[in-house]
């Protein structure tokens, strides 16, 4: 039998493949006569790396050459800059790349047909259900409150023998609340041990709450404890794909394991150390976006319109069924948006000309958002 001989509708993928929502990425703004245009849809940094960052990449001449599997230079880097082992760092391919390790090492299909469950809070960040799913783990979703936060107390009673792996966004994506840090080591404490608990930071550097949880300094105490995070959104390196987790050994060595070999590549890398070796200039920068929230927030907030505590570089109106009608509206005005079907709306803080023009569109608008 021939490959021809095979009808293409024979071809089919894992049954879980079917039930699986497709990750819908932020799109680009329309271009509009008279408009600059601007994207809002995807929590990008709308700076560029730093210079330095730019210079340390220009000569590209080792391309043809794999990277460094273990990327020794930036875990080194990241051992300093954080205070840890550097055994205890384990790249990715962006924070989803090291969330996909995580998952590949803990949680799956076990031999006797059942799946292993991950909680995690809905609505958070869009890929969890996708990553699960592929791993071959079943999804637990916990609705968040109505003020956008997590619901710990309704997550502990979802723990079931089952469960191997929970997931905690915080800043949560798209919301944008944080965790704190008491409420955190509470939940901690009240879920078993053997429970991989993944603090997902991939907007840690945008936090300026004193009460937030630092991951951290919960995986110090806890040797449970999978800390996330990514150069993605502060550093300004998304297209770069280089991101992080921090464990325990314990953790770490079954992490290695699951690991995608070679996927940080070595500009990525560069350009990570170099970031991280001039962090008091993103630092600058992010407090720059920063600052741009909290004029976005309080003037939403002036307008009568209901806002989640903003914690990440991102905004969240509860529009429900007007999310897509406020979308199309914002794209009328060369801005893209991010419509999450009928639920809400997440904006994403932009260029200063990008988020005055977001605010006099909501101005205008009749339909504010209201708490979940």
């Amino acid at each position: 039998m021939t490959s021809s001989d095979i009808a293409p509708e024979g071809v089919r993928p894992r049954p879980v493949v079917d039930n699986l929502p497709k990750y819908a990425a932020g799109k680009p703004p329309a271009v509009i006569e008279g408009l600059t245009s601007y994207k809002l849809s995807s929590n990008e940094n709308p700076l560029p790396p730093l210079p330095a960052v730019l210079e340390a990449i220009a000569d590209q001449s080792d391309i043809n050459r794999y990277p460094d599997p273990l990327a020794t230079k930036l875990r080194n880097a990241l051992a300093d800059f954080l205070g840890v082992p550097a055994d205890d760092v384990v790249t990715g391919a962006g924070s989803l790349g090291a969330l996909n390790q995580i998952l590949a090492a803990f949680a799956g299909q076990n031999a006797d047909g059942k799946a292993d469950e991950v909680i995690y809070a809905w609505r958070s960040f869009e890929a969890y259900p996708i990553c699960v799913g592929l791993a071959g783990a079943e999804s637990v979703r916990i609705p968040l409150m109505p003020d956008g936060r997590h619901d710990l107390e309704a997550m502990a009673a979802a723990v079931t023998v089952r469960t191997k792996v929970i997931l905690l966004c915080t800043p949560n994506n798209p919301t944008g609340p944080i965790l704190t840090a008491e409420e955190t080591e509470r939940f901690i404490q009240s879920v078993p041990s053997g429970v991989v608990v993944v603090i997902d930071e991939a907007y840690q550097e945008f936090v300026r709450d004193p009460e937030a949880v630092d991951g951290l300094q919960l995986y110090r105490k806890y040797p449970n404890i999978v800390v996330l995070r990514t150069f993605s959104k502060a550093h300004g390196l998304a297209g770069l794909r280089v991101g992080y987790s921090v464990a325990g050994q314990e953790i770490t060595q079954y992490l290695r394991v699951a690991a995608t070999p070679f996927a940080v590549s070595q500009i990525a890398e560069r350009a990570a150390v170099t970031s991280l070796g001039h962090f008091d200039e993103v630092v600058e920068r992010v407090q720059g976006l920063v600052d741009e929230r909290n004029r976005v927030v309080a003037g939403l907030r002036e307008l009568g319109w209901f806002v989640p505590e903003a914690q990440g570089n991102f905004v969240w109106l509860n529009l429900g069924e007007h999310s897509a009608g406020f979308a199309e509206l914002a794209g009328e005005r060369a801005l893209s948006v991010r419509a999450f079907a009928n639920e809400g709306v997440r904006v994403s803080i932009g260029e200063v000309e990008a988020n005055t023009r977001f605010l006099e569109l909501c101005a205008g608008y009749t339909n504010p958002p209201r708490p979940l």
